[in-house]
């Protein structure tokens, strides 16, 4: 996976809702994708934020609990490998072999 992938979750309280993936965590295994997984931090006055409170923000989520969503198909679908006639690779669906690498 990729930063600005479109994925779709398909496990877990947020089953079913899609988003662009924002930040990458490969040491932890974790994606964070927009809007999804919302959770609240309680912060102190700080100078960048004299108010405080509390904020909203994407929880990080595990790799195996997304999935890539094709461009041409628009359903999660796995991904493979293909290797192109000037000798780089790119990833392509298994469903329709659209190249998903821009």
């Amino acid at each position: 996976m990729k930063k600005d992938d479109v994925v779709m979750v398909i496990a877990g309280k947020e089953k079913g809702k899609s988003g662009r993936i924002l930040k990458l965590l490969p040491k932890k295994n974790r994606v964070i994708v927009e809007k999804v997984n919302m959770i609240k931090r309680h912060t102190k006055p700080t100078r960048q934020m004299p108010q405080g409170g509390i904020l909203e923000k994407e929880g990080s989520i595990h790799v195996s609990n997304v999935m890539i969503i094709c461009h041409r198909c628009n359903v999660p679908v796995r991904i493979g490998k293909r290797i192109m006639e000037d000798g780089s690779k790119v990833r392509v669906c298994r469903k329709c072999g659209e190249v998903l690498d821009k």
